[in-house]
């Protein structure tokens, strides 16, 4: 089945950043839009809820005006994540303000709901929801989702345990539709690779955490920069949802990383932490591909990296035929 347009048109690389929570932001989105992949931030980025209208307005602004000055090569458009959990109160409203702006993509977590898709498909943009296993991913198609964006084990944040072949292989039996692999995919090789494996995009996460136009602190950009994989701590303490995490950012809250207890899942609470340190502010998320990240760059710079990583593997591959 082909990508709809949505997916497919004026993108440098099959990629969807993903959205990442607090450091996302329109600096971001746009940089990441203007050098050809799909951007994309989570609404509960903008707080309060009324600054969310505001960023949909520059960002939409914004690409109208750079797309009119570089017809020959628009940017791509962006996505909205959505947590879709009865703990997000501000879904509704967060929602109404996706309708108000057309946003083209939104990114559904935490929850599968008819409704949220109906919104979305009203103005013909599209639904691409993250999944961990085979029987969410049925469950997402069945109540309306476009799409889906497969959470497999290594990804930053919260993730799944599942091999990325295992994961692709169970839904491309059943699934022809739009498909996203996630997962410690840090290199254009990879982009490929997922490609490969039954994936129709790559959706990256933590290189994107490094960059200049990131919202994150200095120290947490330059913690990727010194960390490897063995550096990633998964664990499911700090919201209730299993995730990865930077094992100095644990350290520094005063955790052992090594022996962090199990949480109970029906005390979920997607953005804080059970302790004094707060998820994700304090307590860094990171996939195990930041070994791969070697320093703090443009948006701009880290594209053009992927690019040309990507190109090279399929020549080593055309080499090998």
């Amino acid at each position: 089945m082909a990508l709809p347009a949505i997916l497919s048109a004026h993108l440098s690389l099959p990629v969807v950043a993903s959205p990442l929570f607090i450091i996302s932001h329109p600096a971001l989105t746009l940089a990441q839009c203007k050098a050809g992949i799909i951007g994309a931030f989570p609404a509960l980025n903008a707080r309060p809820a009324t600054q969310l209208d505001e960023w949909l307005a520059e960002i939409t602004e914004e690409l109208a005006r750079y797309n009119a000055a570089n017809p020959e090569q628009p940017a791509a458009p962006f996505a909205v994540n959505q947590i879709v959990h009865t703990s997000n109160k501000r879904l509704e409203h967060d929602l109404g303000m996706c309708v108000k702006y057309k946003v083209p993509v939104v990114i559904s977590s935490l929850g599968a709901v008819p409704e949220v898709n109906d919104a979305i498909h009203s103005y013909g943009g599209i639904v691409l929801h993250d999944v961990i296993n085979n029987r969410h991913a049925r469950s997402a198609i069945r109540k309306g989702a476009d799409g889906l964006i497969a959470v497999a084990a290594g990804a930053g944040g919260h993730a799944g345990r599942l091999s990325p072949f295992a994961l692709l292989q169970e839904i491309r039996e059943w699934f022809d539709g739009p498909l996203l692999l996630a997962g410690a995919i840090a290199n254009g090789g990879a982009i490929l690779a997922a490609q490969a494996a039954g994936a129709d995009m790559a959706y990256i996460g933590s290189p994107f955490i490094a960059t200049e136009e990131a919202r994150a602190s200095e120290a947490y950009k330059q913690a990727l920069v010194e960390s490897s994989a063995d550096d990633i701590v998964y664990s499911n303490y700090f919201t209730g949802i299993h995730g990865n995490y930077l094992k100095s950012s644990i350290t520094a809250a005063g955790l052992d990383p090594d022996n962090l207890p199990e949480a109970d899942p029906s005390k979920m609470d997607f953005e804080t932490a059970t302790t004094g340190a707060k998820a994700w502010k304090d307590i860094w998320g990171c996939g195990q591909g930041v070994g791969a990240t070697k320093s703090i760059e443009p948006v701009s710079a880290l594209v053009a990296r992927l690019q040309s990583e990507y190109h090279a593997a399929k020549a080593r591959i055309c080499e090998k035929a």
